[in-house]
């Protein structure tokens, strides 16, 4: 359901906004709510996990996961909507590492824990594509608010299942919840999306937007502040600090935050004014997701361990600039094969090229305790930059379609030549922050992560037997973004965590990969 509601909701969009009738102003709440939750609270769901034992945290999640999902199919206002969206991805982050971690433990040591995780992989990695067209017939041939009803349709079911055949396990030691930290975190970043969007509706001297962003400021400090006191805190600060990881973060950041309006405009740029049904609207960003991950299996397979991690997201990183930049020639006449089409399949490759190395890198070298806290920045940081980045960017938006509207003469396609620019203007920004990518990614990234990725797992396995111990079970995580999904696989030996990452989608290119316990596996 994660994986699917990342993709679905994007497509109904248009029709949900014709249905409720708000303004254009307001849409970007819909994708950022579920973004802003999921990744400012994906911590602390690992660690209420770790508290209470994981099959209580995954039956919590699909049912709060379920009603929210009809609470918002039932909305009757744009404020019901983004409450239920802010509350899917709120019981999204208790769900998502709840599942993994008991996938993990269910299939430790068992001979069936490659074709498990295989299973896993195929229904994951096709998630996002499927909610790409799903969402598109559902909201067709019924409505869109099916494309939300359809989540407690497979919740339910999941849970009888889950109460029948789960097992609970608690920790021995049961750790403590940093609650101030949380809520600093969560504070901090919701006042910064928010007096983004404020400025959209208002102006940026506007006293609610100032007070927002200077609210949003002392918060995230005192975060920082708290978090290097707190004896267990949320996020500790030198797992971001390290050079490798924190170039990492910051990369994904800047790519989510650059891609995720992206997607929100084209799918109202493809119905509302290339006319496009939202079956043809789902349809028309497949090749970017095929694209995506085939370029992604072949950086990871081939090209990082003879490069480094620097060269490809700058790679990964220009070509998301030309990407963009091809976007800004949009017009009122243009056509998808022509216009866009380009230009998705330049952003799959430049995706793929920064999603392998970034999330190779993210949790390189870290203990082995906290290697959960650094694969959850993966996502953290991918969602809230991708909140942010819509945010921004609908402000961006707004106030060049005003601009326009406001510099020209009055006539019949006024209108939509407005909104077009405000595309095209979205668009040059976020060629801007790819470009800041590039420059950020070539001065902080190192060329290598300390060391060849695939070599330490191999190691981390034969110390482990020769200290006479079992070889370290790969601990699987699931990378979200807006178009793909990703395992990476965590590889621990109680002082080191290293890992493989490889596209949960790849299996359709036949090659198959070895985890650290030498079983083999489909890639995904």
């Amino acid at each position: 359901m994660v994986v699917l509601d990342a993709t679905i909701v994007n497509i109904a969009l248009p029709s949900a906004q014709r249905d409720l009738g708000f303004s254009t102003d307001s849409r970007q709440w819909v994708v950022t709510a579920y973004a802003l939750a999921f990744g400012s609270l994906l911590l602390l769901g690992g660690k209420l996990g770790d508290l209470f034992g994981r099959k209580w945290t995954l039956i919590a999640g699909l049912l709060g996961f379920a009603a929210a999902s009809v609470f918002g199919g039932l909305a009757q206002s744009f404020g019901m909507l983004v409450a239920a969206r802010a509350l899917q991805g709120a019981f999204g982050a208790l769900l998502a590492p709840s599942a993994l971690s008991l996938l993990t433990v269910t299939f430790a040591g068992s001979p069936d824990r490659a074709k498990a995780f295989g299973i896993f992989g195929a229904v994951a990695g096709g998630g996002a594509s499927i909610g790409l067209i799903l969402g598109g017939v559902l909201t067709q041939v019924l409505s869109w608010r099916w494309c939300l009803y359809v989540n407690a349709m497979i919740a339910v079911p999941t849970v009888f299942a889950g109460l029948r055949l789960l097992e609970n396990e608690r920790p021995a030691k049961r750790p403590r919840i940093d609650v101030p930290g949380a809520l600093l975190a969560c504070g901090g970043l919701f006042a910064l999306v928010f007096g983004l969007s404020n400025a959209e509706t208002h102006s940026w001297t506007a006293p609610l937007t100032v007070i927002a962003l200077v609210v949003s400021a002392i918060l995230l400090t005192c975060f920082v502040a708290v978090e290097r006191v707190r004896p267990e805190p949320l996020l500790p600060l030198h797992v971001v600090l390290d050079r490798g990881r924190g170039g990492a973060y910051l990369s994904l950041a800047l790519a989510g935050a650059a891609v995720f309006a992206v997607f929100l405009f084209l799918t109202y740029y493809l119905q509302d004014n290339l006319g496009f049904s939202p079956i043809k609207s789902g349809l028309a960003f497949l090749p970017l997701t095929a694209v995506l991950v085939v370029t992604s299996t072949f950086v990871q397979t081939r090209l990082i361990e003879r490069t480094g991690v620097k060269a490809l997201v700058a790679v990964g990183m220009a070509l998301g600039l030309i990407a963009m930049l091809l976007l800004t020639r949009l017009a009122p006449g243009a056509g998808y094969a022509s216009h866009v089409l380009p230009s998705l399949i330049i952003l799959g490759l430049g995706m793929g090229a920064i999603f392998a190395p970034t999330f190779s890198t993210a949790t390189f070298g870290v203990e082995g305790s906290e290697a959960g806290v650094a694969s959850a920045m993966v996502n953290t940081a991918q969602q809230v930059g991708g909140s942010v980045g819509t945010a921004l960017l609908s402000t961006i938006f707004a106030s060049s379609v005003s601009s326009y509207v406001a510099s020209h003469h009055r006539s019949a396609g006024l209108a939509s030549a407005a909104t077009i620019h405000g595309y095209t203007t979205a668009f040059a920004w976020s060629a801007g922050l790819f470009g800041l990518g590039l420059l950020l990614a070539w001065i902080v990234l190192p060329s290598r992560a300390g060391a060849p990725l695939t070599p330490p797992l191999l190691a981390a396995e034969s110390t482990a037997h020769s200290v006479g111990g079992p070889a370290a079970q790969p601990t699987p995580i699931l990378a979200t973004g807006p178009c793909c999904h990703f395992e990476v696989a965590l590889c621990g030996t109680g002082a080191r965590a290293d890992k493989q990452v490889a596209p949960l989608a790849a299996g359709a290119t036949g090659g198959r990969a070895h985890d650290a316990a030498g079983a083999s596996r489909q890639p995904g």
